[in-house]
């Protein structure tokens, strides 16, 4: 699935990666899929011992291996959603993803975009 954002002249493609629910304390249990990845039982759990402003609200896990991290944020929108840096010896480079509330209300919606370029392109 994939939506279109408009920013100015350009176009910003994203592409929905991942389903969630929550369950329990601030707890969600979903998968990832791309074409490169295909996690079950991805669960994101909240972080009792975050240290610092800057610490993330969340540890990612699949299994018992830790992929990555998140931090509670507010869109300019007043929405509130979890922004994931998801990282594997496997992988490239780590993956950046949103976690939005689904409008429903049933579900969240893993979101990724890919950066912009900091140069002409």
């Amino acid at each position: 699935m994939r939506a279109r954002k408009q920013t100015g002249s350009r176009r910003t493609i994203m592409a929905t990666i991942g389903t969630f629910k929550k369950s329990g304390n601030n707890e969600f249990t979903g998968e990832i899929v791309t074409l490169s990845v295909q996690a079950r039982g991805v669960r994101i759990v909240p972080e009792n011992r975050a240290n610092g402003e800057n610490a993330p609200s969340h540890r990612v896990f699949v299994g018992r291996a830790e992929i990555g991290a998140a931090w509670a944020k507010q869109s300019n929108e007043g929405r509130n959603y979890l922004g994931l840096k998801l990282d594997d010896p496997s992988f490239t480079s780590p993956i950046f993803a949103n976690l939005f509330n689904d409008e429903d209300g049933e579900g969240y919606s893993l979101i990724w975009s890919r950066p912009s370029r900091r140069n002409a392109e």
